[in-house]
């Protein structure tokens, strides 16, 4: 008989990330989520254009939707619910979002240490082969501050 390993409990992590003030604020929603990645959806909206004249969205919006979704990627990969705290996030932008676009985020936990967890990702309008931004991050495992049974109230 083989022991099936336990992972994180996906649906809670659900719960969590819908319950997190800033993700229902930029109407973030979990495209898909298995143990070890994840992809998140960030339709275009007005009011996150860093300038009107160009309709494009703001760089900080960007760096959100990959911490976000790395951040998701890590805690997905994980043996147990568990926090992560972001220890690194390095963004490399490649060219700006086109205005009207969706923006999805994908993330891949591609390395797991006993305290730490790195995490690839990319930042697309439906081609990760034609990213607007990557990122490469770590993670801190059982961060502080966080409580699952809290589920968004800090």
């Amino acid at each position: 008989m083989t022991d099936i390993p336990k992972t994180a409990d996906l649906d809670q992590l659900k719960e969590i990330f819908s319950a997190i003030p800033h993700c229902r604020e930029l109407g973030l929603e979990i495209m898909s989520l298995e143990p070890g990645k994840a992809s998140i959806r960030l339709e275009y909206q007005g009011r996150l254009v860093a300038n009107p004249q160009t309709g494009v969205v703001h760089g900080g919006v960007i760096s959100t939707l990959l911490d976000t979704v790395s951040g998701l990627g890590a805690m997905s990969a994980v043996s147990e619910t568990m926090p992560v705290a972001t220890l690194d996030l390095r963004i490399d932008y490649l060219k700006p979002a086109s205005p009207g676009d969706a923006i999805i985020g994908e993330a891949h936990c591609f390395r797991l240490s006993s305290s730490v967890a790195f995490v690839r990702g990319v930042a697309h309008h439906g081609d990760s082969n034609d990213p607007i931004a990557h990122c490469v991050a770590t993670f801190m495992l059982g961060g502080a501050g966080f409580n699952s049974s809290r589920q968004g109230q800090a």
